[in-house]
């Protein structure tokens, strides 16, 4: 969905550096995939085909963290109640 992005944070050697990989437009989606010692990171179109790919060696990775587009709340969601603690 657009706004979908993944945050990927490696090991450059000298630091770390930190890659966005978004979905631009409506209808794309970002998927990753790993590997052979690689992780993918791929935006794609509605039918499959892949728009832009990030590869990093996968002993490099320190974190991948999927940042999910805010979502509008439906009419049937329920309200959410507090948890109680128990005695």
């Amino acid at each position: 969905m657009k706004g979908d992005r993944i945050e990927i944070v490696i090991d450059a050697g000298d630091g770390t550096r930190t890659y966005d990989i978004t979905a631009t437009r409506a209808g794309r989606r970002v998927e990753v995939s790993h590997g052979r010692g690689v992780v993918e990171v791929t935006e794609t179109t509605r039918g499959g085909t892949p728009v832009r790919t990030a590869r990093f060696m996968a002993g490099r990775v320190l974190a991948l963290v999927e940042h999910p587009a805010p979502r509008p709340a439906q009419e049937d969601d329920a309200p959410v109640t507090p948890l109680r603690q128990s005695a």
